[in-house]
């Protein structure tokens, strides 16, 4: 660690991987929930420990993300943070708001919470993903303005590279765009085009530069490769990301009541969404295999590589296979959705975080890299993660396929719960391979604890 101020960083990687532990503990409920409908009922239904876990990842994510931006900015800019105690502050704000609103979530009533939290002045609640209270909502901008205030001024005063100008873009875009989830328009078919561009325009748009940014930055801390050349690919990688990502957000455009050419765009662009991705595996291997020295922080080296062959399995392969208008005619809203997503998120975003952190955290620790047996057990965590991650999208992706077939393709189609009967052996190897997740994640979590003798630190 070179500069003082980048410990903030600490806390925010402390909680995001709370808050992660706390999104698989929920995902293992609802995976359960699937096949034992009245495990939790009454206490936790469906609707709210899905709710829980998809605003769990969100939030811990950009507790990540916000975490990574602390440790890399003044590294980039070659000067100190320009306002630690400002970062701890709204570190603080962020948790004590995300604990409340998800303990909201869990202990009232959703219309209640509603009435007590202003969405009869401004009604932005009930939509997924962006369920949170107007005051949550409020809270996230104040604390995002805040953060992005610390970076700007972090980076004016210092030296401007091109990955803390990307990923400085990347968060501007995010806070811009979460801006979309205050409006909610009467209209149905408005109501769903301008909440894709909070949804989608964060995940396959803004996300994705800052997701080259942090990699980018990792690669050229572990490989030693020069500045120059990983800087012009990150130039290729986020102009393929931002022109297929904004124009393919089309391919959410398709069953909604918009005009039929957003048929032809979708397809057409979100068809070229996996060319990025594919560019940034490349790009991984590429800079590790060019490496002009051997990093003793192997765990990160691994992270890094994992980051680009998921991200281009599930958000590229995954993407394509149901990306289509004529294909996505038939399988939108099936569990190969649900298959696309998980391995998606996790590919993409989880991966990069993990990535950063295990870059990171040693340093924040005073050491270069942990000891080796820390490593391998942190290694054994990527890989239990990871293949099962694998298992849980096959066996998705299974069920989705028999689904459409039983109840859209078919044709004598059945009920949807006739469907879910006849596809519930797929939930129960998916719950599986959830625990297998969950024992990875134990693993990983162990890592941190492994004693050993600490390399000397040295500023990569």
């Amino acid at each position: 660690m070179k500069y003082s101020s980048q410990s903030v960083a600490m806390p925010y990687f402390i909680a995001a991987i709370g808050l992660f532990v706390g999104q698989i503990i929920f995902g293992l409920a609802m995976g359960l929930q699937y096949v034992v409908g009245d495990f939790l009922f009454p206490a936790i239904p469906f609707n709210i420990a899905r709710m829980v876990h998809t605003n769990l990842l969100i939030v811990w994510l950009l507790f990540g993300f916000m975490g990574a931006t602390y440790f890399l900015v003044p590294e980039e800019a070659e000067t100190e943070l320009y306002s630690p105690k400002l970062a701890l502050v709204m570190f603080w704000v962020f948790l004590l708001a995300g604990a409340a609103t998800i303990l909201g979530y869990l202990l009232v009533p959703y219309a209640t919470l509603a009435e007590m939290t202003g969405n009869n002045i401004l009604a932005t609640m009930g939509r997924e993903f962006l369920e949170q209270p107007l005051l949550t909502k409020i809270g996230i901008v104040i604390v995002a303005l805040a953060f992005l205030f610390n970076i700007t001024m972090t980076m004016l005063k210092g030296r401007k590279t091109v990955i803390s100008i990307v990923l400085l873009m990347g968060l501007w875009g995010l806070a811009i765009f979460f801006l979309f989830s205050f409006y909610n328009p009467g209209n149905l078919v408005k109501d769903k085009f301008y909440w894709w561009w909070v949804v989608h325009l964060w995940v396959e748009g803004v996300w994705e530069l800052i997701m080259a940014a942090i990699l980018a930055f990792v690669l050229i801390k572990v490989t030693g490769v020069d500045r120059e050349v990983i800087e012009k690919w990150l130039y290729v990688i986020i102009t393929l990301a931002l022109v297929t990502g904004l124009i393919g957000t089309g391919h959410h455009y398709f069953w909604i009541g918009t005009p039929a050419y957003w048929q032809w765009l979708g397809s057409v662009f979100s068809a070229l969404e996996p060319i990025p991705f594919f560019a940034m595996t490349v790009f991984a291997f590429n800079m590790v295999n060019r490496r002009r020295r051997e990093h003793p922080n192997k765990a990160a080296v691994l992270w890094a590589l994992g980051t680009g062959v998921m991200a281009f399995l599930g958000a590229g392969v995954w993407g394509f296979l149901h990306t289509l208008a004529p294909v996505n005619y038939y399988t939108h809203g099936s569990q190969i959705t649900a298959a696309h997503g998980h391995m998606a998120f996790y590919g993409a975003y989880v991966l990069v975080v993990l990535t950063m952190i295990s870059y990171a955290m040693p340093l924040l620790r005073g050491r270069a890299a942990n000891d080796e047996r820390a490593q391998v057990c942190e290694m054994w965590g990527f890989w239990l993660m990871t293949i099962s991650m694998v298992f849980i999208t096959l066996f998705l992706t299974a069920a989705g396929i028999l689904q459409v077939w039983l109840q859209r393709v078919s044709s004598t189609p059945m009920p949807f719960m006739a469907v879910q009967e006849q596809i519930s052996l797929f939930y129960w190897m998916r719950l599986w391979a959830g625990v297998v997740f969950a024992a990875g994640l134990v693993t990983y979590l162990a890592s941190f604890f492994v004693k050993g003798e600490s390399k000397p630190l040295i500023h990569a």
